[in-house]
């Protein structure tokens, strides 16, 4: 293909095209519908409040139907605008159920932010079929189908969208008794680059977000246990752990416009952990 070939018009050099690069304008999400599952957990809640923040109508969806009336109300009192729909992404009827939410309320859906998941640690030689089975339901199947329901109707608008899925640190990097939870991430990030390669042509995206050790209350269990918790900040350069609204920035990128040539990655944020290990940490 000679330079140029397909692609899209190379921008004017310009002062009109120098403002549409503030980040105002790069990373706006104004006109965009997007949805986020799992929005009322420690993660989902900073990720819609984000997106809305930069301009997207938000369909925020959980099953904890307390948590998520209080999440809507703190958003319209922020001034977002949202709605929100009580789900449990084990109900084959879901993912339809959430598009057609999204649709009848805002009238598209552009973006989908896979974030709903569990987890439960175990060893292997212990693990059951109903916890794996409930586990690589949520955490894999759910968001496969969400995204192909998504992709369709975007598909038939037309103009694009981007599948954004928080997968894990534990997708890249073995940890004992995650044995399921970690695979079931490793799926998922997979899963995006099939999708970036079967979209593409449809000018929809498909990427995940790897975040490390954070502090969220799935994993609450991790950081009160005190021999994790000095294991885990020996190992993670930045010495903390991540806290949930650190992610947002990431998702905005893969979200907008400034990410528009970003697809199949798995971007990992995790405070240094893969970046290797040093020779010799003290306690902390």
């Amino acid at each position: 293909m000679a330079a140029g070939e397909g692609d899209p018009a190379r921008p004017v050099f310009d002062a009109v095209a120098i403002g549409g690069l503030a980040p105002s304008a790069l990373f706006s999400l104004h006109g965009r519908v997007a949805l986020v599952t799992g929005a009322a957990g420690g993660i989902g809640r900073w990720l819609a409040a984000g997106l809305g923040a930069a301009g997207a109508a938000v369909v925020v969806s959980d099953v904890d139907t307390a948590a998520l009336a209080e999440l809507e109300r703190t958003l319209r009192d922020a001034g977002i605008e949202t709605t929100a729909v009580a789900a449990d992404l084990a109900d084959e009827a879901a993912p339809d159920a959430l598009v057609d939410a999204a649709v009848a309320a805002f009238g598209a859906l552009h973006v989908v932010v896979n974030n709903a998941a569990v987890n439960r640690r175990g060893p292997i030689l212990d693990m059951d079929g109903t916890t794996w089975d409930r586990i690589m339901q949520l955490d894999l199947r759910a968001p496969y189908f969400l995204s192909q329901r998504a992709a369709r109707r975007m598909i038939e608008q037309g103009d694009g969208g981007s599948i954004v899925s928080i997968s894990s640190v534990n997708a890249l990097y073995g940890l004992e008794q995650v044995s399921v939870y970690g695979p079931a991430k490793a799926g998922l990030s997979q899963l995006m680059r099939v999708m970036a390669l079967e979209w593409a042509p449809h000018g929809i995206r498909a990427n995940a977000i790897a975040p490390g050790f954070m502090d969220t209350p799935l994993a609450a269990p991790v950081w009160a246990d005190p021999d994790v918790h000095r294991w885990i900040l020996n190992r993670v350069p930045a010495e903390r752990p991540g806290r949930p609204d650190e992610l947002i920035g990431t998702c905005l990128l893969l979200a907008s416009e400034a990410g528009s040539f970003i697809t199949g990655q798995t971007l990992v944020v995790d405070g240094g952990v893969l970046a290797g290990g040093r020779w010799f940490t003290p306690d902390r």
